[in-house]
């Protein structure tokens, strides 16, 4: 089955561009094209698609308020931010909204699909851009606040795995896996997965490929 996409995005030609972007994988099928965050927001309520590629500066309401009320209502939504913006300012926000993915607007047409694969299957993608942000300006303990067992926790979030795959990998429980990611995102001050692996790549736990 196709992963199928919600473009949410304000300009026009930059949704066209998109569209025809994606008319050429047979694995990528775009369901609706949202051009503002209202829309986002009732077209995924409509539609229930795999993915939301998200813009942020959107007239009505901006991307990452959209992504916060996709993410209140279904909680397993797959955000990827698709933006021309990489302050620290518009990355925390929409991260911390729920966004599983940042890309920014000059990455190139392979980077943009393997992103949208990535976060579908439960993945982190940051663009270099953003992941360098992440790195020189997030906050939060040091490796020594973790313990041996949460530390390879860590390491398997950085890879993108589920809890239910961290807790398959270290033979555990998948309770106990996902008490360990709450106890990592507690200790590091994340507010999300996406952010622990940010803190855990400052701290040089983890390395982004």
């Amino acid at each position: 089955m196709p992963i199928r996409i919600l473009i949410a995005e304000d300009q026009r030609i930059v949704r066209e561009g998109l569209t025809a972007l994606f008319e050429d994988e047979p694995a990528l099928e775009i369901v609706g094209e949202a051009a503002n965050g209202v829309e986002a927001v009732a077209l995924y309520a409509a539609l229930q698609p795999d993915l939301v590629l998200m813009d942020l500066q959107m007239p009505q309401l901006d991307g990452a308020e959209a992504t916060r009320q996709i993410k209140a209502a279904w909680p397993l939504a797959r955000v990827l931010v698709l933006t021309t913006y990489a302050t620290d300012e518009f990355i925390f926000t929409a991260l911390r909204a729920g966004a599983q993915g940042y890309l920014l607007k000059d990455a190139s047409a392979d980077e943009l699909i393997a992103a949208v694969r990535a976060v579908h299957a439960g993945q982190t993608q940051l663009s270099p851009a953003v992941a360098a942000r992440l790195v020189a300006g997030v906050g939060g303990g040091g490796p020594e606040a973790l313990t041996p067992r949460e530390l390879e926790v860590l390491r398997l979030l950085g890879a993108g795995l589920s809890n239910g795959e961290i807790a398959e990998r270290l033979v555990i429980a998948p309770r106990t896996a996902k008490v360990h990611v709450q106890n990592i995102l507690a200790k590091l001050g994340a507010a999300n997965r996406t952010e622990a692996v940010g803190i855990a790549v400052r701290q040089g736990m983890l390395t982004l490929g």
